[in-house]
């Protein structure tokens, strides 16, 4: 029997002094775990999509934020909640959802910053609708999406089945932490979220011909 279990979202971030002041780091989330792409179809369906092998995603692009990155890969914590990245400026890919370019929705963690200065997604809340990012898997295709919009949501509100689940098509999901900071508990109070879209894919044969 399939069954769907909706996990709450923890919110905690680690927080350590920049310059003077507190900052957080990139949270863990507890995830709905996304129903197969099968469980999901209806009878009414449209044609199947046209999608993408599943590979380890190897490297992120964001141009318009400068960033071209290694990708790490995460799995869970004892407690259910998404592990984090353990290099600040290396994100790192939910690795028991969909890869990116599944239909689905893949889910790349960042840091947002660390007592050392900016993390790999401290400018992610910069991103606006229409920014291209890439993603390059393991087998040598390089998936392309397109942000969509960028949300900001209060820990305690953060959508798990939205930014986790399967929508019937092939999306990539950033996040990190954001908004006011609170000094008392060390903890940012909001997340961000940068939604991205399936465009299309250069095949890794016609990368070993460039």
């Amino acid at each position: 029997m399939l069954a769907s279990v909706l996990l709450v979202v923890a919110v905690g971030c680690i927080a350590v002094g920049l310059r003077g002041h507190q900052v957080s780091l990139a949270l863990p989330h507890r995830p709905e775990h996304p129903a197969s792409p099968l469980a999901a179809a209806s009878t009414t369906a449209p044609a199947p999509l046209r999608v993408v092998a599943r590979s380890t995603p190897v490297t992120l692009s964001i141009p318009a934020i400068g960033v071209a990155v290694a990708v790490s890969e995460l799995g869970l914590n004892p407690d259910g909640t998404v592990q984090v990245p353990t290099d600040f400026q290396v994100p790192g890919w939910y690795r028991l959802g969909p890869s990116p370019g599944q239909v689905g929705s893949a889910v790349i963690l960042g840091h947002v910053d660390s007592y050392q200065g900016p993390a790999v997604f401290f400018n992610l809340r910069s991103l606006t609708a229409g920014d291209p990012v890439d993603v390059t898997l393991a087998d040598g295709v390089i998936v392309h999406f397109v942000v969509t919009s960028v949300a900001m949501y209060p820990k305690d509100q953060f959508p798990a089945q939205q930014v986790y689940g399967s929508h019937g098509n092939s999306q990539l999901q950033l996040v990190t932490c954001g908004g006011t900071f609170d000094s008392q508990t060390g903890h940012y109070l909001s997340n961000i979220v940068v939604y991205s879209s399936f465009v299309t894919t250069t095949p890794a044969t016609a990368q070993a011909h460039l």
